[in-house]
């Protein structure tokens, strides 16, 4: 799992924002929390709201010699504690202080269960503060018997005003012209005798209060405060389930935005992989000014100087390759002079030795200009001019070519279906002919070239019966220059740039070449790998 996490910056990543979502899950059960405290003191003040509005109410209309006898008297029957204080005497914040000046209804907590209620006066700056130990039956029949009073003291018309400033959505109060349908006769019967009927309701966790108002004129009214429900808290299965979403939410969206981070990661991977790989002219899509996008502008920059430093390292290896032919070309002129002017035996071996070595440099001018070449177009970005190549056809040619300057060896092809190609032909000759005279130039007796087409893919086996390649050597074979025994080598005539050049033709068809020993020979065996865009019909048999 950590081998894991290292390689795959996308998982790390992911991983980092998991825990972050666990520290959001836990903050987010912190924030409800919250909101249910603050849901539990909104139904109190919304609770409060009604019977505050009643007391104050009926406070102001008192004068106030009569205020303080009315607040003793009240205290008692409603079995709560009732002052006036002064709004400039209190400590309250700023916000404690607004909601005041608004007509609201400020509830603070006392102690576990009780709570400290003030409401301004209507026209004054006076507050009336009630402090409750918790909510009774005789705290509601007393503020239900307060409310009936205070609605009979008017006619009709004012006490309807009256009902709609003291009702709410939380305690709704209601006048009908006939009982409660919901109470049984022993109920209705009690209210006749003017008392308060409670009526709990299980069903919904609520309560009513019922009272009947005597009226001077008019048919009697049935006054109803209620139902008024209880707090409920959000369910524990709903919070876990909007928990649940919110964090799959977060998920998906933190999944999308780090998966395309990893995409463009992707992308400048790729583009490393090819460069590495020797085409030197990709460059990565910007697609923003962010860290990635200067990254990408950055890579880019780094890949066009790579690109023209190395066109500038092939184009010298070029001139001096050319400017090379010059004197060589002098030094045969003269040595041909020399041997038409002499008939020394002693001379003329001389000189053939001579003529012979001028043919080697000629032959090695030959191996690095295409070196260089093949380099040069790779820095160019030149792109193959590729088309369908008989790989048999192109295989005979070679050992045609190959054969009379090996007669001591038996160069053959093994059979096998047609195998087509696309290729450029004249590169992929010229790597399979480097490769059969490299064979040629170890084996002992025999050299082997197989053919096999398999899906997208060419392969071409070349097999020796030499001595073959050592482990430890076979990634140094293919690098310019590389000789694994100066002598051997030079005596068989490599220039150690033939297996270099098979690499570049094959790197430049997107295809690769590898070495191993010769199952059957017991030599080495030289493998090319052309890549195919389409299906080769060739199969092996």
């Amino acid at each position: 799992m950590r081998r894991t996490l290292s390689d795959s910056s996308f998982l790390r990543v992911y991983v980092l924002l998991a825990l972050a979502l666990l520290l959001t899950f836990g903050l987010a059960l912190l924030g409800l929390a919250m909101v249910e405290q603050v849901r539990r003191e909104q139904y109190r003040e919304q609770l409060a709201e009604a019977p505050m509005r009643l007391l104050s109410e009926r406070l102001a209309t008192l004068p106030e010699s009569a205020r303080g006898a009315w607040l003793s008297g009240q205290a008692e029957s409603l079995d709560m504690t009732l002052r006036l204080r002064s709004l400039d005497l209190l400590d309250l914040g700023y916000f404690a202080r607004a909601r005041l000046d608004r007509g609201r209804v400020l509830v603070l907590p006392v102690d576990e269960q009780g709570w400290r209620l003030m409401r301004r006066l209507p026209g004054e700056s006076l507050l009336l503060e009630v402090i409750l130990a918790g909510l009774s039956e005789q705290q509601l029949r007393g503020l239900t018997e307060l409310l009936g009073e205070w609605l009979t003291e008017v006619g009709s018309e004012e006490r309807e005003q009256r009902r709609q400033r003291v009702a709410s959505a939380s305690v709704p109060v209601t006048l009908a012209s006939r009982p409660p349908d919901a109470l049984d006769s022993r109920q209705l019967s009690r209210l006749e005798e003017g008392e308060v009927v409670i009526r709990l309701l299980p069903g919904r966790w609520s309560m009513a209060m019922y009272l009947r108002l005597p009226t001077v004129e008019g048919p009697a009214r049935w006054l109803t405060v209620g139902p008024v429900r209880a707090f409920e808290p959000l369910p524990i299965p709903l919070q876990l389930l909007l928990l649940l979403v919110l964090l799959g939410v977060l998920a998906a969206i933190i999944y999308l935005i780090v998966r395309s981070v990893e995409a463009r990661m992707a992308r400048l991977e790729l583009a490393a992989t090819r460069i590495a790989s020797g085409r030197l002219d990709t460059r990565v899509k910007v697609e923003s000014g962010d860290f990635l996008g200067r990254l990408g502008v950055a890579f880019n920059g780094m890949a066009a100087q790579v690109q023209s430093l190395l066109r500038a390292q092939q184009d010298m290896i070029r001139a001096v390759s050319h400017e090379l032919r010059t004197p060589v070309a002098r030094i045969r002129f003269a040595v041909q002079m020399v041997e038409d002017m002499t008939d020394d035996p002693a001379i003329r071996r001389q000189l053939q030795g001579v003529d012979s070595d001028i043919a080697e440099l000629d032959d090695l001018i030959d191996e690095i200009l295409t070196y260089a070449r093949l380099g040069s177009d790779a820095a160019h970005g030149a792109e193959l001019a590729t088309e369908l190549v008989d790989c048999r056809a192109m295989v005979q040619r070679v050992i045609e070519a190959l054969a009379p300057l090996h007669g001591h060896l038996d160069i053959e092809l093994a059979p096998g279906p047609e195998v087509e190609a696309i290729a450029e032909p004249r590169y992929l000759q010229r790597a399979l002919q480097n490769l059969v005279a490299n064979a040629c130039r170890h084996a002992r007796s025999r050299v082997v070239i197989r053919l096999r087409g398999e899906p997208r893919l060419v392969r071409v086996d070349v097999e020796d019966d030499g001595p073959g390649v050592p482990v430890s050597a076979r990634q140094e074979v293919f690098k310019p220059f590389a000789r694994l025994d100066d002598s051997r080598t030079r005596r068989s005539g490599g220039y150690g740039l033939g297996l270099s050049i098979v690499q570049k033709v094959l790197a430049w068809h997107g295809g690769s070449v590898v070495v191993d020993t010769a199952p059957e020979l017991g030599g080495a065996r030289f493998t090319l790998l052309l890549p195919q865009q389409s299906p080769v019909p060739g199969e092996a048999e």
